[in-house]
């Protein structure tokens, strides 16, 4: 019997993380053959240049996909999902896989499964049946109905996913890959790099090894014309606390832009001496980063899922993360600098929490693979009622 061809569809920087051990397991086990496709702002060093840490860590690359546009609003965002349908659909066909990956319900993730899904290639959804909000919440549920296999991360996103229509027997909890890394480094915890050495960033360089915390705060794309107004109240916050902080890029959303700017103007204005920014790190050394962070503060997902394995205490800002299943780590506060600031001062005094496996136990990647070895693939389906 031939191996089954995997393509997995990679198009930023968090979805790598998120995705990991499912291409390790994926190009490790003897019945499948991997396909790995780079797409989007993954390929952007701007943005983090994530497929370097996938080159470095050994994974071959089938095809790399441009197919952003500049402007960072939601204009660009529908043609740069546009063109990704355009140069996605080519790719797929010259590379014939027998199932596709779609991962999630970043904004441009929906090419991916347009492109499968209209050329009749079994279309494999990784994450979906989650709540958040903006235009995330729309792409994943529309991923869904394109998909032909969920592989969830929680009991409540299965439920979510069965109650739109999908065949329960297609619809499997598998947990979260970025658990089973959480998990490594749970077993492994010291933080055994210098972040700014090795990664170099720009910013104040300071002494971090009595403590510090990590900020990670992204544009919502359903209030995009507010991205400045909302960093500035972070930044704010994070430089009157005095506590050190190593801080995290955005994504390219509708919005980063003004994020983006409103970082580069605090920077320069107010010379924070506390704050040190980078791109990208290695998601190992950026979860062994997190694990040993006070708190981390934004409105990222890694917040909400990761952290909630790890037991970090996590200060959640604004909706963009409304109604996503949380442990007991997170504290949710407004974009306001002294409802931020409080919560800060509170949140670096607290204990870390017993780890939650709400998101995964840490074997999600070898379940996927195995899974995707064993299953009937199919690209037709009707409604289960």
């Amino acid at each position: 019997m031939p191996k089954r061809k995997i393509c997995v569809v990679v198009t930023a920087r968090p979805s790598y993380s998120r995705v990991k051990t499912a291409l390790t397991a994926i190009q490790e086990h003897p019945d499948l053959e991997l396909q790995l496709v780079i797409a989007g702002s993954a390929l952007l060093d701007r943005y983090g240049n994530a497929i370097d840490f996938i080159e470095k860590d050994g994974f071959p690359i089938s095809a790399k996909v441009f197919m952003v546009l500049e402007g960072e609003n939601p204009t660009t965002m529908a043609k740069t999902t546009g063109l990704g349908v355009m140069e996605l659909t080519n790719v797929l066909y010259n590379l014939k896989p027998d199932a596709v990956i779609s991962i999630a319900d970043r904004f441009e993730t929906i090419a991916t499964s347009i492109a499968a899904a209209y050329q009749n290639i079994p279309l494999v959804h990784l994450q979906g049946g989650e709540v958040t909000g903006s235009i995330d919440e729309k792409v994943r549920h529309a991923n869904t109905k394109l998909a032909d296999l969920h592989l969830v991360c929680t009991e409540d996103a299965r439920e979510r996913v069965i109650k739109l229509g999908e065949d329960p027997s297609k619809v499997i909890n598998t947990g979260c890959p970025s658990i089973d890394l959480a998990k490594q480094v749970a077993q492994n915890p010291e933080l055994d790099f210098d972040p700014i050495k090795k990664y170099g960033g720009v910013g104040a360089e300071f002494s971090w090894t009595n403590g510090y915390m990590v900020i990670m705060q992204h544009p919502v794309t359903t209030e995009y014309e507010k991205a400045k107004k909302h960093i500035q109240e972070t930044l704010k916050a994070v430089k009157a606390s005095g506590y050190p902080a190593f801080w995290f890029w955005p994504n390219v959303d509708a919005g980063s832009d003004g994020t983006s700017n409103g970082i580069r103007s605090f920077r320069e204005l107010e010379k924070p001496e506390n704050i040190h920014f980078f791109k990208n790190m290695n998601p190992i050394d950026f979860l062994k980063l997190m694990k040993n962070a006070k708190v981390l503060v934004g409105n990222s997902s890694a917040g909400i899922r990761e952290c909630s394995y790890l037991g970090v205490p996590v200060i959640n800002i604004g909706n963009r993360q409304n109604r996503r299943n949380r442990a007991q780590n997170v504290t949710d506060v407004d974009y306001n600098e002294l409802q931020i600031l409080s919560t800060i001062r509170d949140g670096i005094n607290k204990k870390h929490y017993p780890p939650s496996e709400m998101y995964g136990s840490g074997n999600s990647g070898k379940m996927i693979a195995e899974i995707l070895a064993t299953v009937e693939l199919s690209f037709s389906k009707t409604i289960s009622y």
